[in-house]
């Protein structure tokens, strides 16, 4: 899984270079329609696209990150998601799923506290390492220090004999 994560990475991070060079010069080429477009209308649009654009890159794939986390938060809640949840986003060894939690898994929390303290601790250092890293290549590392936590975990829980579910990286 990590090794197809980082190469998935070096690709998107590839597509991203790329993509943005050829922004660049077909804004180079648009300037001249800027001047005649009419301006689009709203002021919440304004102020999310000026808080969005304050944010460092970091900044910016952290809330990806985030917003999956809350995501998954909010699908714990619900009372007919509550099978699915346990089967595929609650690391156990004795599962009949196996793979698919171990990377799943580290988006769950279970309590708001436990969840507000790992965003609040990844949004600290996220600027300082996507800007060492790039936001691919933290992406990658993210999801697989997840996978090779949930791993660890597997390990320790068939070397204890305890197979109780957990959840989290």
């Amino acid at each position: 899984f990590t090794g197809t994560a980082f190469g998935s990475a070096a690709i998107w991070q590839y597509e991203s270079l790329k993509s943005r060079v050829q922004t660049y010069f077909e804004e180079a080429r648009a300037d001249w329609l800027d001047k005649i477009r009419p301006q689009k209308r709203g002021d919440f649009r304004k102020q999310v696209n000026s808080w969005w654009n304050n944010l460092t890159e970091g900044q910016r794939t952290v809330t990806g990150i985030i917003a999956a986390n809350v995501f998954v938060f909010c699908l714990w809640r619900l009372p007919g998601m509550r099978r699915i949840m346990f089967t595929y986003f609650t690391s156990d060894p004795s599962s009949r799923a196996l793979c698919s939690p171990m990377l799943l898994s580290t988006f769950s929390h279970f309590s708001l506290f436990h969840m507000a303290a790992n965003m609040y601790v990844l949004w600290s250092f996220s600027s300082s390492v996507v800007s060492l890293l790039g936001c691919e290549q933290f992406v990658a590392v993210y999801l697989s220090a997840g996978v090779i936590s949930s791993f660890v975990s597997y390990v320790a829980k068939m070397a204890t004999g305890r197979f109780e579910p957990s959840l989290g990286a």
